[in-house]
């Protein structure tokens, strides 16, 4: 998998992307990232990349055309990679579209700035476009390293376990059961006696059940597109009842 990063402040991933899994990915040649410098490409003396909205308003306005040069002279005229453009009106990142880029050898990423970018870059050069929250964050930047990490840790051969994203919160629709390690008991604070107990079918009952609880708790509306079993529906039903 190989990322292109385009953006004008490229030194903001260095902590990000030399620590931990990314890091790891990259040096065992699973991941290759390269970032690109928007001003490079803006035409002029002055390397200018954002000017005043016409209309008027406050704030300023990403020029379409560095963007645009910086995106054709790496990927070429007819890119085959999606050109993904980080923006809070973009369709929520979620598990299941990180598994869709998943699939694809090549992703542009595109990190807007200031009061946004020319819309001729979302309509002629973005073939998507995508958000990772009902926030606004000040560029793109942040949400670039997000879709990096997720996407990333998909891959196989990253983690070293092949099924450890399968039981992650997202990943089957509903959120994380409760983990716990040693010791048994801290400050009087116990683990739960079903995870030392041994009995595996037991251990995944209670798990299930606890992120099916958990999820009823803090996150209810994702019940309504998760797979549940009838085991599954007859327990929220019990928690309903109680």
């Amino acid at each position: 998998m190989h990322f292109d990063i385009f953006t004008l402040f490229p030194a903001m991933f260095d902590g990000v992307f030399s620590e931990s899994i990314i890091k790891r990915a990259v040096e065992a040649g699973l991941v290759s990232i390269a970032l690109h410098n928007i001003r490079d490409y803006a035409p002029g003396k002055h390397r200018v990349t954002d000017d005043t909205p016409y209309g008027g308003g406050g704030g300023m306005i990403m020029k379409p055309e560095p963007i645009f040069y910086a995106v054709e002279a790496v990927l070429g005229p007819q890119p085959d990679a999606p050109i993904i453009l980080l923006s809070p009106q973009g369709r929520l990142l979620t598990q299941r579209i990180a598994r869709e880029l998943s699939k694809h050898p090549r992703i542009a990423l595109i990190c807007g700035r200031y009061e946004g970018v020319d819309e001729r870059v979302r309509q002629y050069l973005a073939t998507d476009e995508l958000s990772i929250g009902d926030y606004v964050l000040s560029g793109g930047e942040i949400a670039a390293m997000v879709v990096v990490d997720v996407v990333t840790r998909l891959l196989p051969g990253v983690l070293g376990e092949p099924g450890a994203t399968f039981e992650d919160s997202h990943a089957m629709g509903l959120l994380e059961y409760p983990q716990y390690t040693r010791p048994p008991e801290f400050r009087g604070y116990t683990v739960p006696e079903v995870l030392l107990s041994g009995n595996h079918a037991e251990i995944v009952r209670w798990r299930r059940q606890e992120s099916l609880r958990r999820t009823w708790q803090r996150r209810p509306d994702l019940l309504e597109k998760a797979p549940l079993s009838e085991a599954d529906r007859a327990f929220l039903r019990r928690l309903e009842e109680t």
